[in-house]
């Protein structure tokens, strides 16, 4: 924002209308002198009610109002503007010979910006004039900024949205095709170099598709289009599909990935699709940052009123000083297969554990593992 002095340089105040309000003609006459002298544009009024008729004509950028008038009183006049939504945010200073502390109270009660005591003194009139425009040339200027940013806002997610949504399909069945080309394919039928890039597009399709859907639902999340639709479901019912769809992608890289059932039944009220995409991402993490031919396991567990749904690498492990921030820094990151994660999936994950009443963390030692857990409130009913 630029400053008050800088700002007042750069005014073109041909640009902004003052009101100036007296029944006294004389009064009038010296400040449309003043006023036009310092290229202003003025226009005039010589009571309440003709003041409070040039306010919804002329839509002034500022009003001078005397206080004693014939009809009705500056102060009421005041009242009257304020009240209604066409003039209530023009700023008013009062023209007065009333300088007792009640009448600077009644005064600024009623929505005065600033006073003037009559007679008032050429240069005070014009700095405080000058003062009033400044503050509504800085209020247009926020408000301008607002507007291209809400513009700027809007377009970006409209961007985000119909990528991640028109790439998403057709990216399904190219990550489809591969699956089915790699599970069925071997290194002896097409030769060691070709398996390898099919086997390098196919993860990298997996990586790309996942991406696209958690760039779907960030997007409407971050803008307000995506539900928490609450059930109440058994995690036994949910977890068990979803460890199951990273099997085939663990087995390629020589990775035991299992699922530890709990002792006891956990049935938690929350979002099944939620939940299931912070798992998705989590286990998708899990895979990416652990070693051929070390595990994973995914289990949960009860915590007070909580589940605490974890899953339990052997891999790289994370560096202190960025476990804070990986739920939130969004940088890129490269797996033990030279996979890249936006770190969008994490904040993905944290955003969806908060929405549905709980919480994502991460416990880890570097060149041990890591366990990302996240808690969901249990089914109080059941």
């Amino acid at each position: 924002m630029e400053t008050g002095t800088s700002l007042e340089s750069r005014i073109d105040r041909s640009e902004y209308k003052i009101l100036i309000v007296d029944d006294v003609v004389s009064n009038v006459l010296l400040l449309k002198i003043l006023l036009t002298n310092e290229k202003f544009q003025v226009c005039t009024a010589n009571c309440g009610n003709a003041c409070i008729e040039q306010a919804k004509k002329e839509h002034p950028d500022l009003i001078l109002l005397d206080v004693m008038m014939p009809d009705i009183s500056g102060f009421d006049t005041a009242v009257i503007l304020k009240k209604d939504p066409e003039t209530k945010d023009i700023p008013i200073i009062f023209l007065t010979a009333l300088n007792t502390p009640s009448d600077l109270v009644r005064g600024f009660q009623v929505g005065a910006n600033d006073f003037l005591t009559k007679p008032f003194n050429k240069e005070e009139l014009v700095m405080r004039v000058v003062q009033q425009i400044s503050l509504v040339a800085a209020k247009r200027i926020i408000i301008q900024q607002n507007e291209e940013l809400r513009r700027t806002i809007s377009n970006r997610d409209k961007m985000y949205s119909v990528i991640a949504h028109d790439l998403r399909s057709p990216m399904a069945s190219i990550r489809m095709v591969l699956n089915l080309a790699v599970s069925v394919i071997s290194p002896d039928v097409v030769g060691e170099e070709i398996y390898n890039l099919l086997d390098k597009a196919n993860r990298e399709s997996e990586d790309t598709h996942d991406l696209l859907d958690n760039l779907l639902k960030w997007t409407k999340s971050q803008t307000g289009r995506l539900n928490v639709v609450y059930q109440d479901f058994d995690l036994d019912d949910v977890v068990p599909g979803v460890v199951d769809i990273f099997k085939m992608i663990a087995e390629m890289k020589k990775i035991k990935l299992q699922y530890i059932p709990s002792d006891e039944k956990l049935s938690v009220h929350a979002d099944n699709d939620m939940i299931k995409t912070i798992i998705r991402n989590l286990i998708s993490n899990a895979v990416k940052f652990t070693p051929d031919g070390k595990g994973i396991e995914v289990f949960c567990k009860r915590e007070g009123d909580f589940a605490r749904i974890c899953v339990r690498d052997h891999g790289v492990g994370i560096a202190p000083d960025r476990i804070d921030s990986i739920f939130h820094k969004g940088e890129t990151t490269y797996g033990t297969g030279g996979e890249e994660g936006s770190g969008l999936g994490l904040q993905l994950c944290q955003d969806f554990a908060r929405k549905n009443g709980g919480e994502a963390m991460v416990e880890s030692v570097l060149g041990e593992g890591s366990t990302f857990s996240f808690t969901v409130p249990l089914n109080t009913n059941s």
